[in-house]
């Protein structure tokens, strides 16, 4: 194989494998939410969470949460029925939005981590990202923004 048919193979290569990256983001269940915001609080479905194939119903980790209003998303993490967490996704260091990477968020702006309770897991950022309180009322998590 000559350089030109390798470089041509290698180009191909890479196309299809970024193909591909596209289309399993874009089958993900990761979207983003748009919620209303009624008084101080936005409201979610727990059915957001739910993934349902055929009569099995599993669970999304967690589920971001926009509104017009907000600066910031917010992710909601689900660690059973009971027990959340509400997380602004602006990184405590510049400000920068963060991205969700499963059980982490990271800043793509200076590497800082934080875990799915907004503790800070490295920095630059020295500060724990700002939590909302939930409520768990028929089915709907009421979360604060006050």
């Amino acid at each position: 194989m000559n350089r030109k048919e390798f470089l041509k193979t290698c180009g191909f290569g890479c196309l299809a494998g970024l193909s591909a990256l596209t289309f399993l983001q874009s089958c993900g269940s990761s979207q983003i939410l748009e919620k209303e915001i009624i008084g101080s609080d936005i409201l979610v479905l727990l059915t957001d969470f739910e993934i349902k194939k055929g009569e099995t119903i599993k669970y999304k980790k967690y589920v971001i949460i926009a509104n017009k209003k907000l600066k910031y998303p917010i992710c909601v993490y689900r660690f059973n029925a009971d027990n959340y967490s509400a997380l602004l996704m602006q990184c405590t260091h510049q400000d920068a939005e963060l991205q969700v990477f499963g059980d982490k968020l990271h800043c793509s702006a200076h590497g800082s981590e934080f875990n799915n309770r907004g503790t800070v897991k490295s920095g630059p950022a020295d500060r724990n990202l700002r939590s909302f309180p939930i409520i768990i009322d028929n089915n709907t998590l009421k979360i604060s923004l006050k």
